[in-house]
């Protein structure tokens, strides 16, 4: 429409047409015009029988040549120019690497020059015509110019395949759509807790502190690592912002500074199933010697024991808390196990005396050995496999904690590598005997061959294999090796790797619905330079005429409705469904009416969006700076 690409182009006043002076006009202009049956029959069988047409005399239609219908309809010659006067548009492959919008220079007097390239525009006669046999002499008509614009993305289609991007159903290793959202909100929701207790405020370069743990339990409540009490605190790095796990040992007393060699050599292993080590030191802060490794903090993270090995006695009690507990849940903060949200539910607890799952069990045993392969592979041992140290950080995903910090504690002690790495097998098969029976007391005593019985019977022999090569022990002629186990559950590691990949592909489709999630955000920085604009280019009313009028329209017509009673109508579902359809340029027509009600427009989101692509492109290039369009490129995609 020519009225949008006018820059000084004002709103018509719609009025009722007057049938009578239209229907007068037609039959004015009618009588001048020649009867096409003439053109085309010769005659006229209306001729005398009232048809209002001019009707030539029979002597001059003998000279006019006869015409068929087919020649009357057919599409109009246009002649084509000289190849060498024409720069046709190439439609080769997009790049999207070679894309500068730097190559896009227009000046704000050639923006209504531009057209824009449409398919439906195409002559298919055009090309069936040599250059050769046009008259040089002949002015044809210039070739238009077309602006080649990005490429679309958020109107291309998914590239996943659809058998592994459905977002509906659930994966080993990733819950569907809404419950992976669901717990990626309590992840957040638990990193920004704050403590109703009085800790301090600083230390050593970490702030803002929070028990991950009831630290007002009984001593008999109370953990253990080793002979000391600890507490496990989430603390803020002043250095980068990111919160950090701090566990603390209780009470302890730093004899040699070497001891602190261990912690080096952990915070050099980086693995998956690994929590990160990051540094350790002393502190005097809680009143009283203490000792603080620094690890890698996972929100919202619970143990194996918390989440399947708890007694009931113990859940219980999780359910009854104490005063001081209900103090932190009346402030709002109500902390648990290794940072996740809250005590041990009804649903949970109920869960925990359920027999778990033999394929969650095997996961449990690919990480953890994956795990413990690659500290022995580095010359150390873990020396703490256990289910109050092992973290669940999400579905079916494990991590071994508190790593090195056996090692220095126990620094003075003398260490036999290998008979610690074996310790470490014994420890797993330990831990895989009490997953499966629900029991820490059933692995050792005469309730042994009892509970092996039961094993096999919920699971299956591969399992009751694996768990009895790892806790058999050692002889000088047969030594067990994390390879060794890893080679006989080669199947199973196989299957978990599908899982991993599996996972990978549900997570890559959940980050491609979020691509182009900022179109929108750019479509209003885009009203944002356009509307209310004081003065641009000396006209101090550049705002309020031309296409700039017509996206002021529709800005009021998205954020300024008003409803019978004159109350603002705040509707989130009809300002995002009309700036996705403005983003899209659909032919869907609205109408506009001024804030007087004095005027109105019909007109379509196709034509808005140009209106604002054209108005935008006005700011950008004024006064002309070439590198200006280059540094907002990204606003103009």
């Amino acid at each position: 429409m020519s009225f949008f690409s006018r820059p000084h182009s004002t709103p018509v006043k719609i009025a009722t047409p007057n049938t009578q002076d239209e229907l007068k006009s037609h039959r004015k202009d009618s009588v001048q015009r020649q009867c096409r049956n003439i053109m085309i029959y010769g005659y006229c069988k209306f001729q005398d029988k009232g048809c209002i047409y001019y009707h030539p005399p029979t002597a001059s239609r003998l000279l006019m040549p006869s015409l068929s219908a087919q020649a009357i309809n057919a599409p109009i010659f246009v002649p084509k120019t000289i190849t060498s006067a024409l720069s046709y548009p190439t439609h080769d492959g997009y790049d999207s690497y070679t894309y500068n919008g730097a190559d896009v220079s227009v000046s704000s007097e050639a923006l209504d020059a531009i057209q824009y390239y449409d398919e439906t525009q195409y002559n298919p006669y055009q090309h069936d015509y040599a250059t050769t046999t046009l008259d040089p002499s002949y002015a044809y008509p210039s070739a238009p110019v077309f602006l080649r614009q990005p490429l679309n993305y958020h109107l291309y289609t998914p590239a996943m395949p659809v058998p592994f991007a459905l977002s509906t159903s659930e994966l080993h290793f990733v819950p569907a759509s809404h419950d992976l959202r669901q717990m990626l909100q309590q992840r957040s929701e638990v990193t920004r807790g704050v403590a109703p207790i009085e800790l301090p405020q600083e230390l050593q370069g970490y702030h803002t502190l929070a028990p991950m743990e009831n630290i007002n339990a009984t001593p008999n409540e109370r953990r253990k690592f080793l002979n000391w009490y600890s507490v496990v605190y989430r603390a803020i790095r002043t250095s980068d912002g990111i919160p950090y796990a701090l566990r603390r040992i209780e009470n302890f007393r730093l004899t040699q500074q070497s001891a602190f060699a261990a912690i080096e050599a952990w915070s050099r292993i980086r693995h998956p199933g690994i929590v990160s080590v990051h540094e350790a030191f002393t502190t005097k802060s809680f009143n009283d010697s203490s000792l603080v490794v620094c690890y890698s903090y996972h929100a919202n993270a619970r143990t194996l024991f918390d989440l399947h090995l708890r007694s009931k006695v113990a859940a219980f009690q999780q359910q009854v808390p104490s005063q001081a507990s209900q103090r932190q849940v009346a402030a709002g903060y109500a902390p648990g196990p290794f940072g996740s949200v809250g005590s041990t539910t009804a649903a949970s607890a109920s869960q925990q005396h359920q027999m778990v799952a033999e394929r969650v069990v095997w996961s449990y045993v690919v990480q953890i050995a994956s795990a413990i392969k690659a500290v022995h592979d580095a010359g150390m041992a873990v020396r703490m496999v256990d289910a109050t140290k092992i973290l669940v950080t999400s579905q079916n995903r494990v991590r071994i904690g508190s790593c090195g910090l056996i090692d220095v504690l126990m620094h003075d002690t003398p260490q036999n590598m290998a008979l610690q790495q074996q310790e470490d097998l014994t420890m797993f098969g330990r831990l895989l005997f009490a997953l499966c029976c629900q029991s820490f007391v059933v692995s050792n005593g005469p309730g042994f061959q009892k509970s092996l019985d039961t094993i096999g019977r919920q699971y299956s022999p591969e399992l009751k294999n694996a768990i009895l090569f790892l806790m058999s022990k050692a002889t000088p002629h047969r030594v067990s090796t994390i390879d060794q186990f890893l080679d006989m559950i080669a199947g199973k590691v196989v299957n978990e790797m599908n899982d991993a990949l599996l996972a990978t592909d549900r997570l890559e489709n959940e980050l491609l619905s979020e691509l182009e999630n900022a179109r929108l955000v750019r479509l209003l920085c885009k009203f944002g330079f356009i509307n209310e604009r004081p003065e641009f280019a000396r006209e101090p009313r550049w705002s309020e005429t031309g296409d700039r009028y017509i996206v002021k329209l529709f800005r009021d017509y998205v954020f300024h409705q008003v409803d019978e009673h004159g109350s603002p109508v705040i509707n989130l579902s009809h300002v995002l469904t009309c700036l996705n359809k403005l983003d899209a340029g659909t032919d869907e027509k609205i109408m506009l009416v001024a804030r007087d009600e004095q005027s109105c427009l019909v007109v379509s989101y196709k034509d808005i969006k140009r209106c604002v692509e054209t108005t935008f492109l006005c700011v950008l290039a004024f006064p002309f700076p070439r590198h200006t369009i280059y540094k907002l490129n990204v606003l103009i995609v």
